[in-house]
Protein backbone atom coordinates (compact mmCIF):
# COMPACT_ATOMS: atom_id res chain seq x y z
CA UNK A 1 0.00 0.00 0.00
CA UNK A 2 1.11 3.61 -0.53
CA UNK A 3 4.02 5.01 1.49
CA UNK A 4 5.25 8.60 1.70
CA UNK A 5 8.66 8.66 0.00
CA UNK A 6 9.33 12.39 0.15
CA UNK A 7 7.84 15.29 2.08
CA UNK A 8 8.34 18.90 1.00
CA UNK A 9 7.01 21.79 3.09
CA UNK A 10 7.35 25.50 2.44
CA UNK A 11 6.07 28.50 4.43
CA UNK A 12 3.88 26.40 6.72
CA UNK A 13 3.66 27.57 10.34
CA UNK A 14 7.14 27.38 11.91
CA UNK A 15 8.65 25.74 8.82
CA UNK A 16 10.25 27.99 6.24
CA UNK A 17 11.55 25.13 4.10
CA UNK A 18 11.87 21.38 4.59
CA UNK A 19 12.70 18.49 2.28
CA UNK A 20 12.77 15.03 3.88
CA UNK A 21 12.76 11.40 2.75
CA UNK A 22 11.15 9.54 5.68
CA UNK A 23 11.49 5.89 6.62
CA UNK A 24 8.87 3.49 5.22
CA UNK A 25 8.25 2.26 8.79
CA UNK A 26 8.41 4.10 12.12
CA UNK A 27 9.34 7.79 12.07
CA UNK A 28 9.57 9.06 15.67
CA UNK A 29 10.25 12.81 15.64
CA UNK A 30 12.10 14.34 18.59
CA UNK A 31 13.51 17.78 19.15
CA UNK A 32 13.08 20.92 21.23
CA UNK A 33 9.69 22.54 21.71
CA UNK A 34 8.41 24.60 18.78
CA UNK A 35 10.81 22.87 16.40
CA UNK A 36 8.01 21.95 13.99
CA UNK A 37 7.38 18.30 14.88
CA UNK A 38 3.60 18.61 15.22
CA UNK A 39 3.49 20.88 12.17
CA UNK A 40 4.99 18.05 10.10
CA UNK A 41 2.19 15.73 11.20
CA UNK A 42 -0.40 18.40 10.40
CA UNK A 43 1.15 18.99 6.98
CA UNK A 44 0.78 15.29 6.12
CA UNK A 45 -2.75 15.17 7.49
CA UNK A 46 -3.94 18.26 5.63
CA UNK A 47 -2.36 17.32 2.31
CA UNK A 48 -3.08 13.59 2.30
CA UNK A 49 -6.35 13.47 4.23
CA UNK A 50 -9.68 12.91 2.50
CA UNK A 51 -11.34 16.05 3.90
CA UNK A 52 -11.19 19.24 1.88
CA UNK A 53 -12.87 21.57 4.35
CA UNK A 54 -9.80 22.70 6.26
CA UNK A 55 -9.98 26.38 7.20
CA UNK A 56 -6.69 28.22 6.77
CA UNK A 57 -5.71 31.47 8.48
CA UNK A 58 -2.78 33.86 8.39
CA UNK A 59 -1.25 32.01 11.37
CA UNK A 60 -0.70 28.99 9.11
CA UNK A 61 1.86 31.01 7.14
CA UNK A 62 5.49 31.19 8.21
CA UNK A 63 5.86 34.26 10.45
CA UNK A 64 2.39 35.40 9.28
CA UNK A 65 3.92 36.35 5.90
CA UNK A 66 1.20 35.69 3.28
CA UNK A 67 3.28 37.09 0.43
CA UNK A 68 4.64 33.60 -0.29
CA UNK A 69 2.30 30.59 -0.68
CA UNK A 70 2.14 27.60 1.58
CA UNK A 71 3.25 24.52 -0.34
CA UNK A 72 3.02 20.96 0.94
CA UNK A 73 3.96 18.15 -1.46
CA UNK A 74 3.91 14.44 -0.70
CA UNK A 75 5.47 11.99 -3.14
CA UNK A 76 3.92 8.56 -2.71
CA UNK A 77 5.44 5.25 -3.74
CA UNK A 78 4.41 1.60 -3.40
CA UNK A 79 1.19 2.63 -5.12
CA UNK A 80 -1.79 0.31 -5.55
CA UNK A 81 -2.46 -0.64 -9.17
CA UNK A 82 -5.48 1.66 -9.39
CA UNK A 83 -3.27 4.70 -8.85
CA UNK A 84 -0.72 3.59 -11.46
CA UNK A 85 -3.31 3.66 -14.23
CA UNK A 86 -1.74 5.41 -17.21
CA UNK A 87 -5.09 6.39 -18.72
CA UNK A 88 -6.22 8.11 -15.51
CA UNK A 89 -2.97 9.58 -14.22
CA UNK A 90 -0.41 9.17 -17.01
CA UNK A 91 0.63 12.84 -17.17
CA UNK A 92 1.18 12.89 -13.42
CA UNK A 93 2.98 9.60 -12.83
CA UNK A 94 6.55 10.15 -11.68
CA UNK A 95 9.47 8.00 -10.51
CA UNK A 96 11.24 7.58 -7.18
CA UNK A 97 14.70 6.09 -6.86
CA UNK A 98 14.79 4.14 -3.59
CA UNK A 99 18.60 4.01 -3.63
CA UNK A 100 19.24 7.75 -3.98
CA UNK A 101 15.95 8.96 -2.39
CA UNK A 102 15.39 11.26 -5.37
CA UNK A 103 12.24 12.07 -7.34
CA UNK A 104 12.33 11.92 -11.15
CA UNK A 105 9.59 13.60 -13.14
CA UNK A 106 8.89 10.58 -15.32
CA UNK A 107 8.69 6.89 -14.42
CA UNK A 108 11.22 4.52 -15.92
CA UNK A 109 12.40 0.96 -15.58
CA UNK A 110 14.37 0.22 -12.43
CA UNK A 111 12.72 2.81 -10.19
CA UNK A 112 9.42 2.98 -8.39
CA UNK A 113 6.35 4.59 -9.97
CA UNK A 114 5.14 7.48 -7.79
CA UNK A 115 2.54 10.23 -7.55
CA UNK A 116 3.05 13.64 -5.99
CA UNK A 117 0.11 15.23 -4.18
CA UNK A 118 0.41 18.99 -3.75
CA UNK A 119 -1.40 21.58 -1.65
CA UNK A 120 -1.01 25.30 -2.41
CA UNK A 121 -2.49 28.03 -0.20
CA UNK A 122 -2.21 31.66 -1.30
CA UNK A 123 -3.08 34.88 0.50
CA UNK A 124 -6.78 34.37 -0.26
CA UNK A 125 -6.59 31.36 2.15
CA UNK A 126 -8.21 28.99 -0.34
CA UNK A 127 -6.43 25.65 -0.51
CA UNK A 128 -5.81 24.03 -3.89
CA UNK A 129 -5.21 20.27 -3.78
CA UNK A 130 -3.85 18.81 -7.03
CA UNK A 131 -1.67 16.09 -8.47
CA UNK A 132 1.70 17.48 -9.53
CA UNK A 133 4.38 16.80 -12.09
CA UNK A 134 6.67 19.24 -13.84
CA UNK A 135 5.49 18.26 -17.32
CA UNK A 136 1.82 18.55 -16.35
CA UNK A 137 2.47 22.00 -14.91
CA UNK A 138 4.16 23.08 -18.14
CA UNK A 139 1.09 21.95 -20.10
CA UNK A 140 -1.30 23.64 -17.68
CA UNK A 141 -2.92 20.34 -16.69
CA UNK A 142 -4.75 20.02 -13.37
CA UNK A 143 -6.20 16.94 -11.75
CA UNK A 144 -7.00 15.59 -8.31
CA UNK A 145 -7.92 12.16 -7.04
CA UNK A 146 -11.43 10.82 -6.89
CA UNK A 147 -13.22 10.55 -3.56
CA UNK A 148 -12.59 6.80 -3.44
CA UNK A 149 -8.89 7.26 -4.14
CA UNK A 150 -8.64 9.95 -1.48
CA UNK A 151 -10.21 7.64 1.10
CA UNK A 152 -7.77 4.94 0.02
CA UNK A 153 -4.78 7.16 0.87
CA UNK A 154 -6.15 9.04 3.88
CA UNK A 155 -3.95 8.65 6.99
CA UNK A 156 -5.29 7.57 10.37
CA UNK A 157 -4.88 10.34 12.95
CA UNK A 158 -4.61 8.65 16.33
CA UNK A 159 -4.96 11.51 18.78
CA UNK A 160 -7.18 12.89 21.49
CA UNK A 161 -10.16 12.20 19.19
CA UNK A 162 -9.30 8.52 18.86
CA UNK A 163 -12.84 7.59 19.92
CA UNK A 164 -14.18 8.80 16.55
CA UNK A 165 -12.66 5.60 15.17
CA UNK A 166 -14.75 3.53 17.57
CA UNK A 167 -17.95 4.06 15.60
CA UNK A 168 -18.86 3.37 11.98
CA UNK A 169 -18.30 6.94 10.78
CA UNK A 170 -17.06 7.80 7.31
CA UNK A 171 -13.32 7.10 7.16
CA UNK A 172 -13.36 5.19 10.47
CA UNK A 173 -10.80 2.42 10.91
CA UNK A 174 -13.74 0.06 11.54
CA UNK A 175 -14.79 0.50 7.91
CA UNK A 176 -11.29 -0.50 6.79
CA UNK A 177 -10.88 -3.76 8.70
CA UNK A 178 -13.34 -5.68 6.49
CA UNK A 179 -15.83 -5.02 3.71
CA UNK A 180 -18.75 -5.44 6.11
CA UNK A 181 -21.02 -2.42 6.51
CA UNK A 182 -24.01 -1.88 8.80
CA UNK A 183 -27.18 -1.87 6.69
CA UNK A 184 -29.85 -1.20 9.28
CA UNK A 185 -31.34 2.01 7.94
CA UNK A 186 -35.00 0.93 7.94
CA UNK A 187 -34.76 -0.77 11.36
CA UNK A 188 -33.05 2.24 12.95
CA UNK A 189 -35.55 4.69 11.46
CA UNK A 190 -38.48 2.62 12.76
CA UNK A 191 -36.81 2.43 16.17
CA UNK A 192 -36.54 6.21 16.26
CA UNK A 193 -40.22 6.58 15.34
CA UNK A 194 -41.25 4.09 18.00
CA UNK A 195 -39.21 5.98 20.60
CA UNK A 196 -41.00 9.23 19.71
CA UNK A 197 -44.43 7.63 19.98
CA UNK A 198 -43.70 5.84 23.28
CA UNK A 199 -42.31 8.97 24.85
CA UNK A 200 -45.38 10.94 23.75
CA UNK A 201 -47.77 8.55 25.48
CA UNK A 202 -45.84 8.84 28.75
CA UNK A 203 -45.31 12.59 28.53
CA UNK A 204 -49.01 13.33 27.90
CA UNK A 205 -49.94 12.15 31.42
CA UNK A 206 -47.00 13.91 33.10
CA UNK A 207 -47.39 17.23 31.27
CA UNK A 208 -51.18 17.31 30.88
CA UNK A 209 -51.77 20.67 32.55
CA UNK A 210 -49.03 22.38 30.58
CA UNK A 211 -50.33 20.91 27.34
CA UNK A 212 -53.90 22.11 28.08
CA UNK A 213 -52.58 25.62 28.79
CA UNK A 214 -50.67 25.64 25.51
CA UNK A 215 -53.73 24.39 23.62
CA UNK A 216 -56.03 27.09 25.10
CA UNK A 217 -53.52 29.85 24.33
CA UNK A 218 -52.93 28.64 20.79
CA UNK A 219 -56.65 28.37 20.03
CA UNK A 220 -57.28 31.83 21.47
CA UNK A 221 -54.56 33.31 19.27
CA UNK A 222 -55.61 31.35 16.21
CA UNK A 223 -52.44 29.28 16.08
CA UNK A 224 -53.29 25.88 14.56
CA UNK A 225 -52.34 23.08 16.95
CA UNK A 226 -55.50 20.97 16.65
CA UNK A 227 -57.61 19.79 19.56
CA UNK A 228 -54.62 19.09 21.80
CA UNK A 229 -50.90 19.93 21.71
CA UNK A 230 -48.59 16.98 22.35
CA UNK A 231 -45.12 16.53 23.90
CA UNK A 232 -43.08 14.32 21.57
CA UNK A 233 -39.38 13.83 21.04
CA UNK A 234 -38.14 16.21 18.37
CA UNK A 235 -37.67 14.34 15.13
CA UNK A 236 -34.21 15.86 14.68
CA UNK A 237 -33.18 14.76 18.18
CA UNK A 238 -33.73 11.10 17.47
CA UNK A 239 -32.70 10.96 13.82
CA UNK A 240 -30.07 8.37 12.92
CA UNK A 241 -26.96 10.12 11.68
CA UNK A 242 -23.44 9.13 10.68
CA UNK A 243 -21.76 7.38 13.60
CA UNK A 244 -24.94 6.33 15.39
CA UNK A 245 -23.65 2.73 15.49
CA UNK A 246 -20.65 2.50 17.80
CA UNK A 247 -18.68 -0.05 19.77
CA UNK A 248 -19.77 -0.98 23.32
CA UNK A 249 -18.38 -3.35 25.92
CA UNK A 250 -20.25 -6.42 27.20
CA UNK A 251 -22.18 -4.28 29.68
CA UNK A 252 -23.35 -1.86 27.01
CA UNK A 253 -20.96 0.95 27.98
CA UNK A 254 -19.77 2.85 24.86
CA UNK A 255 -16.06 2.37 24.16
CA UNK A 256 -15.85 6.10 23.45
CA UNK A 257 -15.89 6.38 27.26
CA UNK A 258 -12.46 4.73 27.42
CA UNK A 259 -9.58 6.81 28.74
CA UNK A 260 -7.34 8.56 26.22
CA UNK A 261 -4.57 5.98 26.51
CA UNK A 262 -6.87 2.96 26.20
CA UNK A 263 -8.65 4.47 23.19
CA UNK A 264 -5.32 5.17 21.48
CA UNK A 265 -4.09 1.67 22.21
CA UNK A 266 -7.21 0.04 20.78
CA UNK A 267 -7.32 2.23 17.68
CA UNK A 268 -3.63 1.60 17.00
CA UNK A 269 -4.26 -2.14 17.14
CA UNK A 270 -7.23 -1.82 14.80
CA UNK A 271 -5.19 0.35 12.47
CA UNK A 272 -2.63 -2.41 12.15
CA UNK A 273 -5.41 -4.85 11.28
CA UNK A 274 -6.53 -2.43 8.57
CA UNK A 275 -3.01 -1.98 7.19
CA UNK A 276 -4.02 -3.58 3.91
CA UNK A 277 -6.19 -0.57 3.08
CA UNK A 278 -4.63 2.30 5.06
CA UNK A 279 -0.91 2.27 5.81
CA UNK A 280 -0.12 5.76 7.16
CA UNK A 281 -0.75 6.61 10.81
CA UNK A 282 -0.14 9.93 12.60
CA UNK A 283 0.29 10.16 16.38
CA UNK A 284 1.18 13.34 18.26
CA UNK A 285 2.79 12.74 21.69
CA UNK A 286 2.62 8.96 21.41
CA UNK A 287 3.10 8.50 25.17
CA UNK A 288 0.05 10.60 26.10
CA UNK A 289 -2.22 8.77 28.56
CA UNK A 290 -0.18 5.55 28.64
CA UNK A 291 1.87 3.90 31.37
CA UNK A 292 5.32 2.67 30.23
CA UNK A 293 4.25 -0.97 29.74
CA UNK A 294 1.18 0.05 27.71
CA UNK A 295 3.28 2.48 25.68
CA UNK A 296 5.56 -0.44 24.78
CA UNK A 297 2.52 -2.45 23.67
CA UNK A 298 1.30 0.47 21.55
CA UNK A 299 4.67 0.72 19.79
CA UNK A 300 4.68 -3.03 19.22
CA UNK A 301 1.19 -2.86 17.71
CA UNK A 302 2.43 -0.20 15.30
CA UNK A 303 5.22 -2.51 14.12
CA UNK A 304 8.20 -1.09 16.01
CA UNK A 305 9.73 -4.55 16.46
CA UNK A 306 8.80 -5.94 13.03
CA UNK A 307 11.48 -6.47 10.39
CA UNK A 308 9.10 -4.87 7.87
CA UNK A 309 6.65 -2.51 9.50
CA UNK A 310 3.03 -3.03 8.33
CA UNK A 311 2.42 0.70 8.78
CA UNK A 312 4.24 3.89 7.97
CA UNK A 313 3.97 5.80 11.24
CA UNK A 314 4.76 9.45 11.92
CA UNK A 315 4.82 10.18 15.63
CA UNK A 316 6.21 12.76 18.01
CA UNK A 317 7.50 11.99 21.49
CA UNK A 318 9.12 13.49 24.56
CA UNK A 319 9.32 10.15 26.34
CA UNK A 320 12.61 8.34 27.13
CA UNK A 321 10.52 5.17 27.47
CA UNK A 322 9.39 5.45 23.85
CA UNK A 323 12.91 6.07 22.57
CA UNK A 324 14.29 3.12 24.52
CA UNK A 325 11.83 0.85 22.70
CA UNK A 326 12.93 2.04 19.24
CA UNK A 327 16.03 1.62 17.13
CA UNK A 328 18.21 4.47 15.96
CA UNK A 329 16.82 4.04 12.44
CA UNK A 330 13.31 4.80 13.74
CA UNK A 331 14.21 8.04 15.57
CA UNK A 332 14.61 11.38 13.76
CA UNK A 333 15.80 14.67 15.23
CA UNK A 334 14.03 17.79 13.92
CA UNK A 335 16.30 20.83 13.83
CA UNK A 336 15.07 24.32 12.88
CA UNK A 337 17.67 26.55 11.25
CA UNK A 338 17.48 30.14 10.11
CA UNK A 339 16.10 29.40 6.65
CA UNK A 340 15.56 25.65 6.49
CA UNK A 341 14.45 22.77 8.71
CA UNK A 342 16.51 19.59 8.81
CA UNK A 343 15.46 16.10 9.87
CA UNK A 344 18.35 13.85 10.92
CA UNK A 345 18.07 10.09 11.29
CA UNK A 346 19.73 9.09 14.57
CA UNK A 347 21.00 5.84 13.01
CA UNK A 348 22.98 3.06 14.63
CA UNK A 349 26.57 4.04 13.83
CA UNK A 350 29.14 5.28 16.37
CA UNK A 351 27.50 3.33 19.20
CA UNK A 352 24.44 5.59 19.04
CA UNK A 353 22.11 2.64 19.60
CA UNK A 354 23.79 1.98 22.94
CA UNK A 355 23.26 5.59 23.94
CA UNK A 356 19.62 5.37 22.86
CA UNK A 357 19.12 2.34 25.13
CA UNK A 358 21.08 3.59 28.15
CA UNK A 359 20.61 7.37 28.02
CA UNK A 360 17.55 8.12 25.84
CA UNK A 361 17.08 11.43 27.69
CA UNK A 362 20.06 12.77 25.75
CA UNK A 363 18.07 12.73 22.51
CA UNK A 364 15.36 14.86 24.13
CA UNK A 365 17.85 17.49 25.32
CA UNK A 366 19.50 20.54 23.79
CA UNK A 367 22.89 20.20 25.47
CA UNK A 368 24.65 16.94 26.32
CA UNK A 369 27.66 16.24 28.53
CA UNK A 370 29.32 13.01 27.39
CA UNK A 371 31.14 11.64 30.42
CA UNK A 372 33.86 9.00 30.37
CA UNK A 373 32.04 7.03 33.06
CA UNK A 374 29.51 7.17 35.87
CA UNK A 375 31.99 9.00 38.13
CA UNK A 376 31.98 12.05 35.87
CA UNK A 377 28.18 11.91 35.54
CA UNK A 378 27.77 11.94 39.33
CA UNK A 379 30.41 14.66 39.73
CA UNK A 380 28.73 16.98 37.20
CA UNK A 381 25.25 16.29 38.61
CA UNK A 382 26.41 16.98 42.16
CA UNK A 383 28.01 20.30 41.24
CA UNK A 384 24.86 21.25 39.33
CA UNK A 385 22.78 20.53 42.44
CA UNK A 386 25.18 22.64 44.52
CA UNK A 387 24.94 25.55 42.09
CA UNK A 388 21.16 25.30 41.74
CA UNK A 389 20.85 25.44 45.55
CA UNK A 390 22.51 28.85 45.28
CA UNK A 391 19.87 30.30 42.93
CA UNK A 392 21.42 29.13 39.67
CA UNK A 393 19.29 27.38 37.03
CA UNK A 394 19.60 23.60 37.01
CA UNK A 395 21.21 21.98 33.97
CA UNK A 396 18.11 19.83 33.39
CA UNK A 397 15.87 22.91 33.40
CA UNK A 398 18.07 24.38 30.66
CA UNK A 399 17.54 21.31 28.48
CA UNK A 400 20.66 19.43 29.53
CA UNK A 401 21.38 15.71 29.82
CA UNK A 402 24.26 13.38 30.59
CA UNK A 403 25.64 10.39 28.70
CA UNK A 404 28.01 7.87 30.30
CA UNK A 405 30.36 6.46 27.65
CA UNK A 406 31.09 3.43 29.82
CA UNK A 407 34.79 3.89 30.48
CA UNK A 408 37.43 2.32 28.27
CA UNK A 409 39.61 4.42 25.99
CA UNK A 410 38.65 8.12 26.04
CA UNK A 411 38.31 8.12 22.25
CA UNK A 412 34.98 6.35 22.81
CA UNK A 413 33.64 9.45 24.54
CA UNK A 414 34.65 11.60 21.59
CA UNK A 415 33.04 9.18 19.12
CA UNK A 416 29.74 9.35 20.99
CA UNK A 417 30.04 13.10 21.30
CA UNK A 418 30.77 13.43 17.59
CA UNK A 419 27.69 11.39 16.69
CA UNK A 420 25.52 13.70 18.80
CA UNK A 421 27.14 16.78 17.25
CA UNK A 422 26.12 15.57 13.79
CA UNK A 423 22.52 15.43 15.00
CA UNK A 424 22.62 19.09 16.03
CA UNK A 425 23.17 18.76 19.77
CA UNK A 426 25.47 21.01 21.78
CA UNK A 427 28.10 18.66 23.25
CA UNK A 428 30.82 18.76 25.92
CA UNK A 429 33.07 15.75 26.54
CA UNK A 430 34.30 15.32 30.13
CA UNK A 431 37.09 12.77 30.60
CA UNK A 432 39.96 11.78 32.89
CA UNK A 433 43.54 12.71 31.99
CA UNK A 434 45.26 9.50 33.12
CA UNK A 435 44.94 8.01 29.60
CA UNK A 436 45.21 10.69 26.88
CA UNK A 437 42.86 10.54 23.88
CA UNK A 438 44.14 10.43 20.31
CA UNK A 439 44.97 14.05 19.34
CA UNK A 440 43.41 13.67 15.88
CA UNK A 441 40.14 12.46 17.44
CA UNK A 442 39.99 15.46 19.76
CA UNK A 443 40.88 17.88 16.94
CA UNK A 444 38.12 16.50 14.68
CA UNK A 445 35.56 16.71 17.48
CA UNK A 446 36.43 20.30 18.35
CA UNK A 447 36.57 21.31 14.68
CA UNK A 448 32.96 20.10 14.38
CA UNK A 449 31.93 22.46 17.18
CA UNK A 450 32.31 20.29 20.27
CA UNK A 451 34.09 21.23 23.48
CA UNK A 452 36.11 19.02 25.82
CA UNK A 453 37.27 19.24 29.40
CA UNK A 454 39.79 17.13 31.30
CA UNK A 455 41.78 17.30 34.52
CA UNK A 456 45.39 18.23 35.02
CA UNK A 457 47.88 15.93 33.22
CA UNK A 458 47.98 12.37 34.47
CA UNK A 459 45.03 12.74 36.82
CA UNK A 460 41.92 10.60 37.10
CA UNK A 461 39.04 12.32 38.89
CA UNK A 462 40.09 10.93 42.30
CA UNK A 463 43.65 12.16 41.78
CA UNK A 464 42.35 15.59 40.84
CA UNK A 465 40.18 15.96 43.93
CA UNK A 466 42.81 14.87 46.45
CA UNK A 467 45.43 16.98 44.67
CA UNK A 468 43.39 20.18 44.30
CA UNK A 469 41.10 20.54 47.32
CA UNK A 470 42.09 22.05 50.68
CA UNK A 471 43.03 19.92 53.71
CA UNK A 472 39.59 20.20 55.29
CA UNK A 473 37.98 18.97 52.04
CA UNK A 474 40.45 16.05 51.84
CA UNK A 475 39.48 14.96 55.36
CA UNK A 476 35.80 15.31 54.37
CA UNK A 477 36.47 13.05 51.35
CA UNK A 478 38.04 10.45 53.63
CA UNK A 479 34.99 10.64 55.92
CA UNK A 480 32.72 10.08 52.91
CA UNK A 481 34.82 7.07 51.86
CA UNK A 482 34.51 5.57 55.35
CA UNK A 483 30.75 6.16 55.31
CA UNK A 484 30.45 4.47 51.89
CA UNK A 485 32.96 1.60 52.26
CA UNK A 486 33.74 1.23 55.98
CA UNK A 487 36.90 2.24 57.86
CA UNK A 488 38.53 -1.19 57.63
CA UNK A 489 38.39 -1.32 53.82
CA UNK A 490 39.61 2.28 53.45
CA UNK A 491 42.57 1.50 55.74
CA UNK A 492 43.36 -1.65 53.74
CA UNK A 493 43.40 0.31 50.49
CA UNK A 494 45.79 2.91 51.96
CA UNK A 495 48.13 0.25 53.32
CA UNK A 496 48.04 -1.67 50.05
CA UNK A 497 48.63 1.41 47.87
CA UNK A 498 51.63 2.44 50.04
CA UNK A 499 53.12 -1.08 50.13
CA UNK A 500 52.47 -1.17 53.87
CA UNK A 501 54.35 2.07 54.62
CA UNK A 502 51.42 4.34 55.54
CA UNK A 503 48.35 4.22 57.79
CA UNK A 504 45.08 6.15 57.62
CA UNK A 505 45.50 7.80 61.02
CA UNK A 506 48.93 9.14 60.03
CA UNK A 507 47.46 11.03 57.08
CA UNK A 508 44.60 12.43 59.17
CA UNK A 509 47.10 13.68 61.78
CA UNK A 510 49.01 15.58 59.06
CA UNK A 511 46.01 17.88 58.65
CA UNK A 512 46.36 18.94 62.31
CA UNK A 513 50.04 19.87 62.07
CA UNK A 514 51.90 20.78 58.84
CA UNK A 515 49.04 20.04 56.43
CA UNK A 516 48.48 17.04 54.20
CA UNK A 517 51.58 16.48 52.06
CA UNK A 518 51.70 16.05 48.30
CA UNK A 519 52.84 12.44 48.74
CA UNK A 520 49.84 11.70 50.98
CA UNK A 521 47.52 13.31 48.46
CA UNK A 522 48.92 11.13 45.64
CA UNK A 523 48.54 8.08 47.87
CA UNK A 524 44.91 8.91 48.66
CA UNK A 525 44.13 9.34 44.96
CA UNK A 526 45.58 5.91 44.19
CA UNK A 527 43.86 4.27 47.18
CA UNK A 528 40.51 5.80 46.16
CA UNK A 529 40.76 4.03 42.80
CA UNK A 530 41.58 0.62 44.31
CA UNK A 531 39.17 -2.19 43.43
CA UNK A 532 35.73 -0.79 42.71
CA UNK A 533 36.82 2.57 44.11
CA UNK A 534 35.58 4.64 47.03
CA UNK A 535 33.18 6.84 45.11
CA UNK A 536 32.70 5.22 41.67
CA UNK A 537 28.92 5.39 41.33
CA UNK A 538 26.68 8.19 40.15
CA UNK A 539 24.98 8.60 43.52
CA UNK A 540 28.21 8.62 45.56
CA UNK A 541 30.02 11.09 43.35
CA UNK A 542 26.90 13.21 43.26
CA UNK A 543 26.96 13.39 47.06
CA UNK A 544 30.70 14.08 47.12
CA UNK A 545 30.44 16.92 44.60
CA UNK A 546 27.42 18.52 46.23
CA UNK A 547 28.50 18.24 49.87
CA UNK A 548 32.31 18.38 49.69
CA UNK A 549 33.60 19.80 46.40
CA UNK A 550 31.03 22.57 45.95
CA UNK A 551 31.38 24.07 49.45
CA UNK A 552 35.22 24.00 49.19
CA UNK A 553 35.63 25.33 45.65
CA UNK A 554 36.83 28.75 46.78
CA UNK A 555 39.76 27.21 48.68
CA UNK A 556 40.80 24.79 45.91
CA UNK A 557 43.87 25.50 43.78
CA UNK A 558 43.50 27.89 40.85
CA UNK A 559 43.80 25.25 38.12
CA UNK A 560 40.91 23.21 39.54
CA UNK A 561 38.79 26.33 40.04
CA UNK A 562 39.30 27.28 36.40
CA UNK A 563 38.32 23.79 35.20
CA UNK A 564 35.17 23.74 37.31
CA UNK A 565 34.24 27.28 36.25
CA UNK A 566 34.56 26.21 32.60
CA UNK A 567 32.15 23.35 33.32
CA UNK A 568 29.69 25.67 35.10
CA UNK A 569 29.79 28.28 32.34
CA UNK A 570 29.15 25.65 29.64
CA UNK A 571 26.23 24.11 31.53
CA UNK A 572 24.58 27.48 32.20
CA UNK A 573 25.14 28.76 28.67
CA UNK A 574 22.61 26.18 27.46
Amino acid sequence: MARIRRLEVQNFRSIRLLDWAPSPGINCLVGPGDSGKSSLLDAIDICLGARRSFTFSDTDFFRLDVSGPIRIALTLGDLPEALQNIDAHGDFLRGFDLATKTVEDEPRAGIETALTLQLIVNADLDGMWTLYSERAEEQGLERWLSWGERLLLAPARIGSNANTNLSWTRGSVLNRITDERPNLGVDLTNAARAARATFGEQAEAQLAETLRAVTRTANYLGVPVGDSAKALLDAHSVSISDGAISLHDEYGVPLRSLGTGSARLLVAGLQRMAAGTATVALIDEVEHGLEPHRLARLLDSLGAKDAESPLQVFMTSHSPVALRELTGDQVFVVRPHADQHAVHRVGTADDVQGTLRKDPEAFLAKSVIVCEGESEVGFARGLDQFWSSHENPAFFSLGGAYVAAGGGHPDQSFRRGGALLKLGYRVLVLIDADVPPTPETVAAFEAAGGQSLTWQPGHALEDELFHSLCDAAVVALIDKAIAFKGRELVEQHIVSSSNGERQLHEIVLEELFDGISSDSRRLLGAAARTGKGWFKTVSRYQEVAKEVVGPHLETANNEFQELVETLRAWMHAG
